[in-house]
């Protein structure tokens, strides 16, 4: 006999609050970053990057050797201070995580997505930690970074590090995955292929960022920063940095 009631050890609210935590990963979720490419469009226009294999290639160094260095690290000291209470270090991790990225194209684009996030998600919630950050940013006490407002709003949604962390991940790919679908092209399909693929490697990844040293942050890969640099000079351009 068919067993419908799977999900017994499940309260409903625990589901409601991995659906606003869902709804915050969507591709589709309105902060522009589907205008932002982070430098995969300069591997593009080079014709390094011109399919799913090329494509394949570029994500994986992208997140293990940027992405885990700077913003998974920044959710993990981010955890770490609000648990210790300790805000002030959260405006000193702002500022660093913003002056280590040297393109001025992903740093303005970080700006404008952390902008954008704060106020959606203010609109669909009441978070104290992130309408303070969003006055920090009005008040230029802060440049604002969607890695720092995404945690807030974990925290807020009661996530754990771990699963911001992971959330996190998610989105990011998906997000360049869906413009790797429009821009390379390729099609729907290997795009959810990739997301699937990617998504088996997120575990590894944290347990990557949990036993980190702090000495680490900032770490990246030089071909993938010149990429972002190099971005700026593009004679055609579908996306913002």
């Amino acid at each position: 006999m068919l067993n419908l009631d799977i999900h017994t050890n499940m309260q409903s609210k625990d589901i409601i609050d991995m659906l606003r935590i869902v709804q915050m990963c969507d591709s589709n979720f309105p902060i522009g970053s589907f205008n932002h490419s982070f430098g995969m469009e300069t591997y593009l226009r080079s014709g390094k990057i011109n399919d799913i294999n090329t494509m394949r290639e570029w994500l994986d160094i992208f997140l293990s050797n940027q992405l885990v260095y700077s913003d998974a690290l920044a959710i993990r000291m981010l955890y770490e201070y609000l648990k210790k209470n300790e805000l002030d270090e959260i405006w000193k991790l702002d500022r660093l995580i913003t002056v280590q990225s040297i393109s001025k194209e992903t740093r303005n684009g970080s700006k404008l997505i952390a902008s954008r996030m704060t106020k959606i998600f203010l609109e669909l919630y009441e978070s104290e930690f992130v309408r303070n950050y969003e006055n920090k940013i009005i008040n230029g006490e802060v440049f604002g970074h969607p890695a720092i407002v995404f945690g807030l709003a974990m925290y807020t949604l009661k996530a754990s590090e771990e699963e911001a962390i992971i959330f996190y991940m998610y989105s990011t790919v998906s997000t360049l995955i869906q413009n790797a679908v429009r821009a390379i092209p390729i099609g729907q399909k290997d795009g959810q292929l990739l997301i699937k693929e990617f998504s088996e490697k997120f575990k590894i990844l944290y347990k990557k960022v949990e036993n980190m040293d702090y000495s680490f942050f900032g770490c990246s890969t030089p071909g993938i920063e010149l990429s972002q640099i190099n971005h700026e000079v593009l004679d055609f351009r579908l996306f913002m940095s």
